[in-house]
């Protein structure tokens, strides 16, 4: 029977496979194997941590952008579209903070450069003098966060050149006329004039210049002077009705003792203590004095008509003095140390402020203030021959306006520099006085909390 073969079979092939199993070199019995441990993960190295950028020494000395409103203020408006004059005594044509900013010039002084661009000055005070004030407005910076930038850094400038003392070859009155008629002329929006003659009248020359600037719709920004310059009260051209005339004040807020002054013009108040500035080597200067307040608040103008295309010089002027911060001993509504208080750039871009049809900072124009103190007769009046001729006001010998934090140099207009040594006196009456300064009934004493915060020099 057939079927009994099949296990024999079976039987004898299974041990032969098992011999041959055992014969092959190599072969092994299928057995259970214990798992091969996995092996530890490798721990990624951490990455090194990124070093936490070390501040620009030179853009964060400038306190005034953080304090005043105005980082906040640019995320509205750099100032693009807008160009502010700086009538001086040059801007410097090697500044890289500076490349791009200045968009024309000229000069005045009759000794410059036709463009404006070379420093003007006997001494490196003075020639530094109109790079400091124009980095102050609309430097650029030389990297995003790094190097000096100005209030207002997309703002264009013209770089308007005169000669103070016996730089220049032009009397100093008519140097300064010409300069304002051909910034006009040459689109400013804006003038600053960070200057004094430490005389309360002025030429008749600039009865016309300012007016061209007024009625070409110019905001024209004037230095207050300072007391360490010899600027005890307010002088032309801070005198002049329609101006915005600015003060100064320390680190805190308080009146600055030495680099700043009084009077009843000024509007407005901005740092004047512990400014940097960027000089014609490309040095970063320090320095102080109003004549650095201006240029901060010109640059703030920027902003405004930047952000507020739409209004007139008298609304724009408005929203900066609507919108000011109290200063700490300020005193009354408008004081005549700190105006009307101190700038803040982003309450002046955003906030909601009324419009007014008259300027803000003065009870007269400068057309009425002509038509009471020139002596023009009144229609009808009967004509009792000639007036007589006034006689001139001698100029003294002037200090230093704006004394760096170091050195003081001079930096205002000499007697020679002024049209034939002198400027005609101004036939003021008793209306005209209180129109003028507003400060007659003004104690000149400081308040004592206001001493402890005075000048180093």
């Amino acid at each position: 029977m057939r079927r009994g073969v099949r296990p024999a079979r079976a039987v004898a092939a299974a041990l032969a496979m098992m011999c041959a199993l055992v014969a092959i070199p190599g072969a092994a019995v299928a057995t259970t194997e214990s798992p091969s441990p996995t092996p530890s993960a490798t721990r990624s190295p951490s990455p090194t941590p990124t070093p936490t950028p070390t501040p620009d020494p030179v853009r964060s000395s400038e306190y005034w952008l953080d304090e005043l409103g105005v980082t906040d203020a640019w995320e509205t408006t750099k100032g693009e579209g807008v160009t502010i004059a700086v009538i001086d005594s040059g801007i410097a044509s090697d500044i890289d903070e500076l490349d791009g900013a200045v968009a024309g010039g000229a000069d005045f002084s009759g000794v410059g450069s036709a463009d404006g661009r070379s420093p003007l000055g006997a001494d490196a005070h003075t020639r530094s003098h109109g790079s400091w004030v124009a980095s102050l407005a609309a430097a650029r910076g030389t990297g995003e966060d790094e190097g000096m930038i100005g209030v207002a850094p997309e703002a264009k400038l013209l770089s308007v050149s005169i000669g103070f003392g016996s730089v220049s070859e032009v009397p100093f009155s008519e140097q300064v006329a010409s300069a304002i008629t051909w910034s006009v002329d040459h689109g400013a929006d804006i003038i600053n004039l960070s200057f004094t003659t430490n005389q309360t009248s002025w030429d008749e020359s600039w009865d016309e210049a300012f007016q061209y600037a007024f009625d070409h719709d110019v905001v024209v920004v004037v230095a207050a002077g300072n007391r360490d310059g010899g600027t005890d009260m307010i002088g032309a051209p801070a005198t002049i009705p329609e101006v915005l005339v600015v003060g100064g004040v320390d680190e805190d807020g308080k009146a600055s003792q030495g680099a700043s002054t009084q009077g009843g013009t000024i509007a407005v108040s901005a740092p004047s203590e512990a400014l940097i500035g960027i000089g014609p080597a490309g040095d970063v200067d320090s320095w102080r004095g109003t004549s650095g307040s201006a240029p901060i608040v010109a640059g703030i103008v920027a902003l405004v008509r930047a952000a507020h295309p739409e209004l007139d010089a008298n609304n724009v002027i408005n929203r900066i003095v609507a919108t000011t911060r109290r200063a700490p001993a300020q005193e009354g509504t408008r004081d005549p140390i700190y105006g009307f208080g101190i700038v803040d750039a982003e309450a002046a871009v955003t906030d909601d402020v009324p419009l007014v049809d008259s300027s803000p900072v003065t009870d007269v124009t400068l057309k009425e203030w002509v038509r009471i103190n020139r002596g023009a007769a009144e229609p009808g009046e009967v004509d009792s021959g000639p007036t007589p001729t006034p006689e001139p006001v001698t100029l003294p010998a002037l200090p230093p306006m704006d004394p760096p934090a170091e050195a003081a140099n001079p930096y205002l207009p000499s007697p020679e520099s002024l049209r034939e040594v002198t400027l005609p006196l101004m036939a003021v009456s008793a209306a005209g006085i209180l129109i003028l300064l507003g400060v007659v009934a003004v104690s000149r004493r400081f308040r004592s909390s206001r001493d402890s915060h005075g000048s180093s020099s």
